[in-house]
């Protein structure tokens, strides 16, 4: 229904998950909505998801409510990534800056112009741990044309499908993993119990490593995944089974809800899901800024086959 023209600002949250629990989410993206509409003498005529991954799927919906504008099925991941150049807007030409941050306490800052994404990222990511390592921001204005062109379409009705999916198993007792993979085509890697836990917060991220000890068919063997607020690599040994931009998933084996990395904990009975990427992902110009080296790791990426 939008025109070509129309402005679509993308919101959302940036900071550790680890904190992020700790602080409850206030009008911060709202705040900086109304700065960057100020600073540009702009009106959005819509709202977008930065990523479709974990609370900022819905941040826009709390300034969307405040405002009265609508929100966009689609968003700039399709899943989450960890850094803010990590969005397919940026991959295929949208630009980055202004951008402005806001947080709890009523602070705003504006980021004029940077050089390329990452400095964006550099910068955003200082404020952030000065404003307690949580915050919330508002990108330069798309239009609908550039949003047609670079988003990951249908993200938030995917993402109630798979919760409906869920919810309605456990409402009727049957398999909320098989549920879930018929609403969205995925792989089980492994299934098992938390064994071990290493979680840090450093530089505005939770970092770390989660193992599982295998149960059932992959009894007797070990899956060690490490994360940066999102996992990254999954091997079982030392055979990489997942890897970035495909999407690894823990979830609750009983119930099929996911457990993001901020709320791993020992002794979590689990699942792990390996799901596809978004095709804009695993072009030459995606695999550039979220593939396995993009994040210091040696190896190739092997799109995930889905045949068990």
């Amino acid at each position: 229904d939008l025109q070509d023209t129309d402005k679509i600002v993308c919101v959302g949250g940036i900071g550790a998950p680890t904190v992020g629990i700790e602080k409850v989410r206030g009008k911060q993206s709202y705040d900086a909505l109304i700065a960057l509409e100020n600073h540009l003498d702009v009106k959005a005529t819509a709202l977008i998801s930065n990523e479709i991954g974990g609370s900022n799927s819905l941040e826009p919906l709390i300034p969307a409510a405040i405002s009265g504008l609508p929100v966009v099925d689609a968003d700039g991941m399709g899943r989450a990534f960890p850094e803010f150049q990590m969005k397919t807007f940026f991959v295929y030409g949208v630009p980055y800056a202004p951008m402005a941050i806001a947080d709890e306490k009523g602070n705003v800052a504006i980021i004029p112009k940077a050089i390329t994404s990452k400095w964006v990222e550099r910068i955003a990511r200082s404020i952030t741990i000065q404003m307690g390592s949580v915050a919330c921001y508002a990108l330069a204005p798309m239009t609908a044309a550039q949003v047609r062109n670079t988003a990951v379409k249908d993200s938030l009705t995917l993402s109630k499908s798979l919760g409906d999916s869920v919810r309605n198993a456990n409402k009727t007792k049957s398999d909320p993993i098989n549920a879930m993979l018929e609403v969205n085509p995925g792989k089980v890697l492994y299934e098992g119990k938390i064994s071990g836990l290493q979680r840090k917060t450093t530089q505005g991220f939770a970092r770390g490593e989660v193992t599982v000890d295998g149960s059932g068919a992959f009894a007797g063997t070990v899956m060690t995944i490490e994360f940066q607020n999102e996992n990254l690599i999954a091997r079982i040994g030392n055979e990489v089974v997942c890897v970035v931009p495909d999407l690894i998933s823990i979830v609750d084996s009983e119930r099929g809800e996911p457990i993001t990395t901020e709320l791993l904990r020992y002794g979590f009975r689990v699942t792990v899901i390996g799901f596809p990427s978004p095709d804009l992902w695993t072009t030459e110009e995606g695999l550039q800024v979220v593939g396995p080296s993009c994040f210091g790791y040696d190896v190739d990426y092997t799109p995930l086959v889905l045949t068990q």
